[in-house]
């Protein structure tokens, strides 16, 4: 039976530049897929909102989309130049930017819901909350998830 002190002795990984580059080349794939997916499903649902709703539906999906898009798009920026520049990611790092990215898409529904209540559709915006939540649903669908 293995002692706690043998499960904490390991040895850290070390990666060839030629490893770390493959690694980083493949990540920015899979991030840039993941956004094309997103951006896809968002324009889908809100054709569909339009098609259903109108104009007002179709606004409401776009800005539920953009709540999330926008700040994913930010962080995925700022890890992909992370990766570019073969910088060196920390955990905390990454937890502080998808705190910053979920505050922002709170911040963005709360000015929403105050600013455009007049003629928001909630259930179109929900939908295109979702609809941008799930985009990965896409490329799993397509066998295409990095």
């Amino acid at each position: 039976m293995p002692t706690v002190e043998s499960q904490t002795d390991t040895e850290a990984i070390v990666l060839t530049p030629e490893q770390r580059a493959r690694l980083a080349k493949r990540s920015s794939l899979g991030i840039v897929k993941i956004l094309t997916a997103q951006a896809f499903l968002a324009l889908v649902v809100v054709v569909i909102s339009w098609w259903l709703g109108g104009n007002e539906a179709a606004a409401s999906a776009l800005v539920g989309a953009g709540a999330y898009f926008l700040p994913n798009s930010l962080f995925a920026v700022r890890l992909l130049i992370g990766l570019m520049g073969g910088a060196n990611a920390t955990a905390m790092s990454f937890f502080w930017g998808e705190a910053l990215k979920l505050g922002s898409a709170i911040a963005i529904l709360g000015v929403a819901a105050w600013q455009f209540s007049d003629w928001l559709v909630w259930p179109a915006l929900l939908f295109g909350l979702i609809g941008v939540l799930k985009g990965y649903v896409v490329l799993l669908a397509l066998g295409k998830l990095p």
